[in-house]
Order: structure tokens, then sequence, then C-alpha cells
């Protein structure tokens, strides 16, 4: 039977490739997005027929949406195992000109998405007394930032927290709850913020000399989802090139 994985903000991006290796790996996957029509354009590409892959519209920022796409996936394919909270926005603003707007705007998909995640499955696999809960952290949150706006940050720092606290409410329950905390990654929004004539000087920068590679951040999830990773929860798994080093 396959498993079923639900992964947020996974229309593009990290999002993507990690609900991509899921379905590689034989599991049914929702890829959920804030947009919906490139939700289940990317759902599509994985899988035309739409046996094992399916796009919804999800606003992480809503409890109850997530409690909506839920009840969608348990109607379609039956229980659900895995939550990738992988939603997120990134902003480069300088820290004294983060408007109150922004600051909200960017901690609300960022944070406020994990903890809403984390609460409505976390109880749901606890009931079933099973599950596994993978956020996706970032290398600002332990460093604060550097190409990022405090915002981002903040926010991600505070999903690392929010990694530890529902990890030791579910271990009881058969539920694990771990983070990955990606350093500068080969895609979209590091090229978005680092103009193209700076990025080889950038990549310098950082101890292996390369950006990060999206897919072993997928592969990361991948494993920390599995049936035999109960060993591993509260944990955050660092992949930053050396950036950040403990």
């Amino acid at each position: 039977m396959r498993h079923v994985a639900l992964v947020t903000g996974a229309a593009r991006g990290l999002g993507a490739c990690i609900a991509g290796r899921l379905y590689d790996r034989g599991y049914r996957v929702a890829l959920t997005d804030l947009d919906e029509e490139a939700a289940v354009k990317a759902a599509a590409d994985l899988d035309p027929e739409g046996r094992y892959a399916v796009g919804l519209a999800l606003d992480v920022r809503d409890k109850d949406a997530f409690a909506r796409v839920r009840d969608r996936l348990v109607e379609r394919w039956g229980p659900v195992h895995v939550l990738v909270n992988n939603a997120g926005q990134s902003k480069a603003e300088a820290l004294m000109e983060i408007s109150p707007e922004s600051f909200e705007a960017v901690v609300s998909t960022n944070l406020n998405g994990a903890f809403f995640g984390c609460q409505v499955f976390g109880a749901y696999f606890a009931e079933r007394g099973y599950g596994r809960i993978v956020n996706i952290a970032s290398l600002a949150g332990q460093n604060g930032g550097t190409a990022t706006g405090a915002h981002y940050a903040a926010a991600k720092g505070g999903v690392a927290t929010l990694t530890k606290v529902f990890a030791r409410e579910l271990a009881p329950h058969g539920v694990t709850v771990n983070a990955i905390s990606p350093g500068p990654q080969d895609g979209p929004v590091v090229r978005g913020i680092v103009p193209p004539e700076k990025l080889a000087a950038f990549e310098q920068s950082i101890p292996v000399r390369r950006l990060g590679r999206p897919r072993f951040i997928a592969d990361m999830a991948v494993l920390l989802a599995a049936e035999h990773a109960d060993a591993v929860t509260g944990a955050c798994w660092d992949a930053n090139g050396g950036l950040y080093m403990r």
C-alpha cells in the first residue's frame, strides 16, 4: 500500500523537488500551494493520470485550510502518513526598513504555516498512532541570515524551535517531528536574490564552493519520512555547505 504524503509550497522549487522524490519512492503525493493552478500542473507533470499525485490549493496561513485538505485526501486515498511543511516566503529587505505589514506577511507564511500544519496533522497523526512531520527550516534561522531579511530569519528560527516542541509532545504517540535546515540552494530563490554577476563570488564564499542541491534536501526529507526513522525526532539536519558548523 502506498503511503500518502502532503507537501506544502510544492508548485515549484524545493517543494516540487521534495514531492517528486516522494512520488519516485512510491508515495501518493498531494502537492499543495497558494497557487492552485501551478500545483495542479506540477502534479500532472508527475502523474498525468492523477492516480498517485494531486495538486490542491492550500493557504498555510489558514488553519482550517489544512483540515479541509486533510479531509479531502482521506476521502480520496485513505489515511495520510507524512506532512512536509515547506511553504515559505522570503524578502531581501533592509532591517530598519521592514514594515509591520511585511514582517507579518513573511512570518505568517513561514512560522504560522508550520505551526498550523503541525497542529492539524500532529493531532491527526497522534490519533492514528503514526505519522511523520518534516519542517523546512533554514540556515538563516541559525545564523541570523545574510542575504535574507530579518523577518525570514526570525520565522525560520521559530520553525526550528516549534519542531522541538511538537516532537516532545507527539513522540509518545508514534509521531516524529524533525527539521531540515538548508543553506543557499541552487534554485530560483537564491538566483533571484543574488545578481548573476555576483553568483560566482557568492559560491566561493561557501566552504564547499558551491550552492546546495535541492535533490539532496529532498532525499533528506524522504529519509526522515520513512517508517524506520522512528529513532529521530526533534532533530534539525543541517545542509549548508559548511557555512554553519556545530
